[in-house]
């Protein structure tokens, strides 16, 4: 089954999002190619997509509280 392509899109802008927006971050994302299978994940789901795409979501969230700028 393939995954959604919807999941994907926001995977990618959110990485592009981090990349130019949030640099410093960037070079902290493990940047595993989660399109392509491997042994522990030989097909990948939506649900590890949309995993991936949460824990985007929460590395900006934490970021955002910890580094506020007055």
């Amino acid at each position: 089954m393939e995954p959604s392509n919807h999941i994907i899109e926001d995977i990618t802008k959110l990485t592009n999002t981090i990349e130019f927006d949030y640099p410093e971050l960037y070079v902290f994302l493990e940047e595993i190619p989660v399109t392509i299978s491997s042994p522990n994940h030989p097909q990948i789901t939506d649900t590890i997509l949309q995993d991936y795409l949460d824990s985007l979501k929460q590395l900006i969230k934490h970021y955002s509280k910890t580094n506020k700028t007055n």
